[in-house]
């Protein structure tokens, strides 16, 4: 991936350049998916993560400021959950009928971890899903997000504290 900073990529694509977009895409699909998995159900997120990246391009000429690209396309992800959420209602239920009916330990384990972390504030959801389900290195998502790798550090080790705790798993 480039090196070029994503004001770079968001002139360019402004501009009609949709590899440009498509590294924006490679970019940010992770923090999109991360934020929309802290919200909304595991079998919604991989959709609505879509939608977010056509809404992104089509009101892409109304970013003024290239440079806040990252938070311009959270802000995307956190009102798509929330219209999303709006439109099913029963979206909790089915996650908690998906984990109490579930036949394999490690299922039941992934989807009560999942309701412990979207419990959590914000920011430690944030990163903790960028971590654990995406992959990211504490770097990346310092970048992504805008934090300071400082903060990252921080909201990692007090998320995984109150997710331990959470799971009754606080001496571990």
């Amino acid at each position: 991936m480039s090196a070029r900073p994503d004001a770079e990529f968001v002139r360019a694509a402004q501009a009609g350049d949709v590899a440009s977009f498509e590294i924006l895409y490679a970019r940010y699909a992770p923090v999109v998916h991360s934020i929309l998995l802290g919200r909304l159900p595991v079998a919604d997120a991989d959709d609505v993560t879509q939608n977010v990246f056509i809404t992104a391009w089509r009101k892409l000429m109304s970013l003024r400021d290239p440079a806040a690209f990252a938070g311009w396309i959270s802000r995307i992800a956190r009102n798509a959950a929330e219209d999303h959420r709006r439109r099913r209602d029963d979206a909790l239920q089915l996650d908690i009928d998906y984990a109490a009916n579930a036949r394999q330990t490690e299922a039941a384990e992934a989807a009560n971890a999942l309701a412990a972390i979207r419990a959590l504030p914000e920011a430690y959801r944030q990163t903790l899903m960028l971590r654990l389900v995406e992959g990211m290195s504490g770097a990346e998502i310092a970048e992504r997000t805008g934090l300071t790798a400082g903060s990252v550090r921080v909201n990692l080790h007090r998320g995984m504290r109150l997710l331990r705790d959470a799971l009754g798993r606080g001496d571990a």
